[in-house]
C-alpha cells in the first residue's frame, strides 16, 4: 500500500442536508446533480466538481442497489481515471487544509463519496 498524499484526517464525507461546520473546511460538492431541496447559503460549498460524479447512466444503473455495490465501485473507478486533472485539483487542496466531500446519498456507505474518498487517498489513477 502506497501511503496516501495527504492526511487521511484532511478528507471528509458530509451529506448536502447536514448543517455546514467550521471544521469542514472546504465544501466540494461531488454530485453531477444539485441536492433537492438545499439552497446555495446551506451548502456553503466553495466548489462544485460535477467531473468526478459518476456518469448518469452508471448512477442510474447502480440506482443505490447495495447488491450492485461492488459492480459500481469498479466502473466508477474506471471513470474516475479519465478525471485526473480534478482529482488532483481535491488532493492539492487537500495537501493543505480540511476537505468534506458533500453528497446528497441517503445511504452514507453505499454512495459514490466513499468510493472517491478511496480514490483520492490511494494516489493519482494512471489511465488503461
Amino acid at each position: 500500500m502506497t501511503k496516501p498524499p495527504f492526511p487521511a484526517s484532511h478528507l471528509r464525507l458530509k451529506r448536502a442536508y447536514e448543517p455546514a461546520e467550521p471544521d469542514d473546511g472546504a465544501r466540494i460538492l461531488i454530485d453531477r446533480l444539485w441536492p433537492r431541496g438545499v439552497s446555495k447559503a446551506h451548502a456553503a460549498l466553495e466548489d462544485w466538481v460535477k467531473d468526478v460524479a459518476p456518469s448518469t447512466a452508471l448512477r442510474r444503473w447502480f440506482g443505490h442497489d447495495p447488491a450492485r455495490w461492488t459492480e459500481f465501485q469498479s466502473r466508477y473507478k474506471a471513470e474516475l481515471r479519465q478525471h485526473g486533472e480534478a482529482l488532483d485539483r481535491i488532493r492539492s487542496l487537500a495537501k493543505k487544509q480540511t476537505v468534506t466531500l458533500v453528497y446528497s446519498a441517503h445511504d452514507e456507505a453505499h454512495n459514490d463519496a466513499v468510493v472517491l474518498k478511496d480514490v483520492l487517498l490511494e494516489g493519482r489513477p494512471r489511465n488503461g
